[in-house]
């Protein structure tokens, strides 16, 4: 019964929660400059027209007139009936412009997210390990290498050396290839560089983590107790460190690679000419496209929520002694 009642306030908790994104992005669209609101009055006055009228045929065309909050009940019950409205800078439905550019974004994202989370937990727990010693500087030097380097200009960089000098990688990126051949090898050669920028910052993060939540466990007296049993290096970090490590590491895991992640895909994204859900907020943002920036912000705050949710739940396979109750 705790477990349930626990998922069930977690669920509720996460429509408060999107309710307060999805209202303030509203509210913050509204009142944010239209610059295509001023380009059309400039030029129906250029042209001897009324800039007034003008502006109220835009806002006609565009559905922004009456009150925002009648606008914003009337879009919130479309949402429910699964209408997440109509995007005017594409000219489609949010749907399905969020359905298109989504597998793009897919293709990078998660074997980056796979590899950070392989290779941060194991660099990670091998610092922690070989704490003072070489290896454990030169992997502390590319954590702070990795969160300190703009991704921008980190994947501007490799394009123009492995791209534009040595040609090992194409300089566009072709998206009907990742659409039609998305396990090729040559779809593979036009994604490495955008994983490899964001599986560095992402590694960055995940190995700092681990290498500090190890570290209070590799000199414990549990496995200095194993070690005099005769346990392997192996059971020592898989068992005794890996596992209690992983309890606190999930509290930060799906919050900190989601901000690395979500934060760098628009970046990734426009450096590398990948039409995915980044590219596609970041233009319905600068063209004003409120359903579609809705639309845009409603998936990493699902992904977001579903995280989290799953990281709670985890807590109780990784250690046992949490306890879900009704308090």
């Amino acid at each position: 019964m705790g477990l349930k009642w626990y998922t069930a306030r977690r669920v509720a908790w996460a429509g408060v929660v999107a309710f307060v994104i999805l209202t303030v992005t509203f509210v913050l669209l509204e009142h944010a400059p239209d610059a295509q609101l001023a380009r059309v009055q400039f030029q129906a006055a250029a042209s001897g027209r009324s800039a007034e009228a003008a502006a109220e045929a835009y806002a006609r065309r565009r559905g922004l007139q009456g009150p925002l909050w009648e606008r914003y009940l009337e879009y919130l019950g479309n949402l429910a009936s699964g209408d997440w409205g109509w995007s005017d800078s594409r000219s489609q439905p949010v749907v399905t412009a969020i359905l298109t550019a989504l597998p793009y974004s897919l293709l990078y994202t998660i074997p980056a997210v796979l590899l950070s989370t392989v290779l941060g937990i194991g660099i990670g727990l091998y610092s922690a390990f070989n704490q003072y010693t070489k290896t454990d500087y030169a992997a502390t030097f590319v954590a702070f290498f990795g969160v300190s380097i703009p991704n921008f200009w980190f994947g501007i960089v490799l394009l123009l050396v492995f791209a534009v000098r040595l040609g090992w990688v194409p300089v566009l990126f072709d998206a009907e290839l990742a659409r039609t051949r998305p396990l090729s090898l040559a779809n593979a050669r036009q994604l490495a560089l955008p994983v490899f920028v964001l599986a560095t910052s992402a590694i960055a993060s995940t190995m700092r983590y681990a290498r500090a939540e190890a570290l209070e466990y590799v000199r414990a007296a549990f496995v200095k107790t194993a070690r005099a049993k005769g346990a392997s290096d192996w059971r020592i970090i898989t068992r005794h460190v890996l596992r209690p490590t992983l309890v606190p590491l999930s509290t930060i895991l799906v919050g900190d690679l989601l901000g690395v992640i979500l934060s760098a895909s628009y970046l990734v994204e426009v450096v590398f000419g990948i039409p995915g859900l980044g590219r596609l907020s970041l233009d319905a943002i600068r063209r004003q496209d409120t359903a579609l920036v809705l639309g845009t912000t409603l998936v990493p705050v699902f992904v977001a929520v579903v995280g989290n949710l799953l990281q709670d739940l985890a807590y109780g396979w990784l250690d046992p002694r949490i306890d879900y109750g009704d308090r």
